[in-house]
């Protein structure tokens, strides 16, 4: 990983195989083993968690940083708060770290600001400090923002463990993680793939679909945390950003050691997406979205829990996509034709610079 002749490319950000080879081969080789955090570096979940406090950091270079649908400040603060929320956290604090490129018009950086504002309103959160600095123009495409944020456990994780318990008596983690999946749970997706990935395409390259694709990007805290209250037995979240669902379900099977079956005819898509995809040569399940949840369930919830999210704005084109099976290892999909076939972790994300 770590050769002489070896360089960073873009892939190495993407999502995929290339970039959990880089973070597991190079990063976990200098900061691995030394954390004392309950969900330590190691377990590459969304967050960490030290204490009862989950830790998130995320840095957002998305390109064009207006977009349809979004911006650079609203994809910054979702994705943060996202991020913490996949673990059962509530998010409540955060910080905001700016790099400028020399020529940003103070225009757009306001604008951005009054985004950023605007989605802390809409998630419940306050940035409380930060940092700014500017860099020479370049290739920056504007600016590159960090938002860290804080979680704190709840009332709702603690009900939703409760019900956990109930139906799988053996169940011991204090939290939502990647690694709880089991023989039986049921996999919910909360919206439609593929729309914030199109969305981002289409302002890089100035392409038309004839038709308004935009992107999803929202945070999704509250609902979650309703969910968690109201329903519970979720034992597993994941947002599918970088990678979208393929990237997404490998890593929870992986983490889980488990297999994932999911049905290609309950998979949420936009018709405008798919044809979008189509004529790109794109897989929609490769492609990132940012205001949807992977949500793992056990299996006597999963209806209530669909029930549920059908009736919120930010969930109701949810499907149950799938289950959690020992036949096999990896993810396998229940083709429309009747056969299945593999769905392997892609190489990346096939579009640069979404998030």
């Amino acid at each position: 990983m770590s050769g002489k002749n070896e360089h960073i490319t873009m892939l190495h950000g993407a999502g995929g195989t290339v970039m959990h080879d880089l973070v597991k081969k190079c990063i976990l080789k200098y900061f691995g083993g030394t954390s004392h955090a309950e969900i330590p570096l190691e377990a590459l979940d969304d967050a960490a968690v030290v204490g009862d406090t989950v830790l998130k950091s995320d840095s957002h270079a998305v390109k064009p940083i207006f977009f349809p649908g979004g911006d650079i400040g609203r994809l910054s603060v979702s994705g943060t708060v996202n991020d913490i929320s996949a673990l059962g956290a509530e998010p409540y604090a955060l910080a905001c770290g700016f790099i400028l490129e020399e020529g940003l018009a103070l225009t757009d950086f306001e604008r951005i600001l009054a985004s950023m504002k605007n989605t802390c309103s809409e998630a419940g959160v306050n940035i409380v400090t930060g940092d700014t600095k500017v860099v020479e123009r370049g290739s920056l495409g504007g600016c590159v923002i960090n938002v860290s944020g804080i979680g704190r456990r709840t009332h709702a994780l603690e009900k939703n463990l409760q019900v956990v318990k109930r139906f799988r008596p053996s169940f011991k983690a204090r939290w939502v993680l990647d690694s709880n999946l089991a023989e039986g749970d049921k996999i919910i997706l909360t919206g439609t793939i593929g729309d914030h990935g199109i969305a981002v395409l289409s302002a890089q390259e100035g392409l038309n679909f004839g038709s308004n694709i935009k992107s999803d990007v929202k945070p999704l805290n509250r609902l979650i945390q309703h969910l968690l209250s109201e329903v519970g037995g979720i034992v597993s979240m994941k947002d599918p950003t970088r990678g979208g669902l393929a990237d997404t379900l490998n890593e929870l099977s992986e983490k889980s050691n488990i297999g994932i079956l999911i049905q290609e005819k309950k998979i949420p898509i936009r018709e405008d997406v798919q044809a979008a995809c189509e004529m790109l040569g794109l897989d929609p399940l490769e492609i990132g979205n940012e205001g949807k949840m992977i949500i793992g369930i056990v299996k006597e919830k999963a209806q209530e829990a669909l029930a549920f999210l059908r009736e919120t704005e930010e969930g109701r084109e949810a499907q149950v996509i799938g289950e959690v099976t020992r036949e096999f290892a990896g993810v396998a999909m229940q083709t429309v034709v009747g056969g299945k076939r593999i769905v392997p972790r892609p190489v990346g994300d096939p579009i640069p610079r979404i998030c």
